[in-house]
């Protein structure tokens, strides 16, 4: 349970905040000298210049829900590494190293400061989500220039605030971008850990399939772009929605949309063809051929399921890569 001195919901400054945790009072992300603490600021109002909105999404289970928050780095890409991502690096380890994440929210200028200090209301205390610790996006920075960027994905950990007001912005309408494929491909750098024990806050591939799949995604784009294709991924988000979704590979030189899997099993194919069907409402050039990514040839049953929908079939065969198109 949280023990701070401060309560969810209570207003204080960034000046009272460095009294008592020390630290810091001019970043987003600030580690407390005093206790072992991440302070994390956030701001409607300021992060739309840099192309993303912190906040609560819609969704939310038996975990509870998800806020999230942006990592650190105005202009190019966001990173763990070096000096420039050592405060994401911070947030991605915080479980380890033993430090509670407190967010605060920007709640407008302090009535009793002749500066432009903005009052910071207390949310409460967070801790990564362990299944699904941050995403990788791309966004504009102020220059409109396009870059990566780390969203956290943060869990309450005992009482928080979560008021509407919190929330991220729905969609005024669908938004569909078509991004580079760095945002299905790879995996940011991350700092090897210190301890074996350490526990999973990581969005590294934690399972054979999840390996299987990055790897394969990875090969597979590699095979593309050596063959002149142009290739990308798309970022949808639904009207009336916070949710950003992503896809996986799109070759835009042959106008097909891929779902890619790390297992060949029923499971992955439903799961497959779920998600084909949803994106494809929404892509735009319209109407691209479907097809599913296999590690390999599935069972003739699973064959006949993905001609019946339309969706053809890629599987790994050695180092290549077999194609079965009659269902698209």
């Amino acid at each position: 349970m949280d023990q701070s001195p401060i309560e969810p919901g209570q207003l204080t400054t960034r000046a009272k905040m460095k009294e008592l945790f020390g630290g810091g009072d001019q970043e987003g992300i600030i580690l407390s000298k005093a206790i072992p603490n991440i302070l994390i600021y956030t701001d409607h109002a300021s992060g739309a210049e840099y192309g993303y909105e912190d906040g609560w999404l819609e969704e939310e289970d038996e975990q509870g829900p998800i806020f999230e928050y942006t990592g650190k780095g105005r202009v190019g890409h966001q990173t763990f590494e070096g000096v420039a991502g050592s405060r994401n690096k911070a947030i991605l380890r915080h479980v380890d190293e033993g430090n509670a994440l407190r967010v605060f929210m920007a709640e407008g200028k302090d009535p009793k400061s002749n500066s432009s200090a903005k009052l910071q209301r207390y949310l409460g205390e967070f801790e990564l989500d362990a299944k699904q610790p941050y995403t990788i996006r791309e966004a504009d920075d102020p220059e409109g220039n396009r870059r990566l960027i780390i969203v956290f994905r943060l869990r309450p950990k005992g009482k928080v605030q979560h008021i509407p007001e919190d929330a991220i912005t729905p969609a005024e309408t669908t938004q569909v971008q078509q991004v580079s494929a760095s945002v299905a491909t790879s995996l940011m750098v991350e700092p090897p850990g210190k301890r074996a024990s350490e526990s999973r806050r990581s969005a590294q591939p934690s399972t054979i399939a999840e390996h299987r799949k990055m790897q394969l995604l990875g090969d597979y784009h590699k095979y593309l772009t050596e063959q002149q294709h142009k290739v990308f991924a798309y970022q949808i988000k639904i009207a009336g929605t916070r949710s950003t979704l992503k896809t996986d590979l799109y070759d835009a030189t042959d106008h097909v949309l891929y779902c890619v899997k790390g297992e060949s099993s029923r499971e992955e194919i439903r799961m497959a063809i779920g998600q084909l069907k949803d994106y494809v409402r929404h892509i735009v050039p319209a109407n691209p051929k479907l097809m599913a990514l296999l590690p390999e040839n599935p069972h003739e049953d699973l064959q006949d399921l993905l001609s019946r929908e339309g969706i053809g079939l890629v599987y790994q065969d050695g180092e290549d890569y077999l194609t079965n198109t009659s269902g698209s």
